[in-house]
């Protein structure tokens, strides 16, 4: 168990990036993490804007409620968004950029000094049908990538956490959808 996980969380309004914090959250906590917290970024937001959301995850209690400022992770659930500096801005050295994208880590050509975990979430989800009033909903599958790049709470905890949070209806497409995307997971390191 790392000491410590700051993860801010890049998304559009209706993407699920809100859940997707409080579901990892969830999901350390059942890990045995003793400090969690779950927490959206509010603005303007309107379905399809830029919104950001953070989780951080302790053995202890945490005390600090400001922004993430220097993550050690970053979950981006849509691409585009990678054109704006705030999204990597901050990432330490050594640290996770996770990307709901089909290109390799390496295509992306970000500059800096952290890994970077890719996977077609969006391909997996509209395989699924995870599709609510037109947009496809990322936010599940991208936690196995998640689970893959950082190790940091294991697939029995990121299930559990899935079948409190949802209707048993719903537990099984998003449960296929996470263990899709942590197969397609691809890894790599940036200098």
């Amino acid at each position: 168990m790392q000491d410590y996980y700051e993860v801010r969380w890049h998304g559009r309004g209706g993407q699920g990036a809100i859940t997707a914090a409080k579901i990892l959250a969830q999901a350390a906590y059942l890990e045995g993490y003793q400090g969690v917290t779950a927490a959206p970024s509010f603005g303007a937001e309107r379905r399809g804007a830029p919104i950001s959301a953070s989780t951080r995850i302790a053995p202890q209690t945490i005390m600090v409620v400001s922004q993430i400022e220097t993550p050690n992770v970053v979950v981006v659930l849509d691409h585009t968004l990678l054109k704006y500096d705030e999204v990597t801005s901050g990432l330490v050295k050594g640290g996770w950029l996770i990307v709901n994208s089909w290109r390799r880590p390496e295509e992306l050509a970000l500059p800096g000094d952290f890994s970077i975990a890719t996977a077609d979430a969006s391909r997996v989800c509209s395989n699924l049908g995870l599709i609510i009033a037109g947009v496809t909903v990322v936010n599940t599958a991208i936690l196995g990538a998640f689970v893959r790049a950082t190790e940091a709470v294991s697939m029995a905890s990121m299930e559990k956490a899935i079948r409190e949070r949802l209707s048993h209806s719903q537990a099984g497409i998003n449960l296929a959808a996470i263990a899709q995307t942590y197969e397609i997971t691809r890894l790599g390191r940036i200098r």
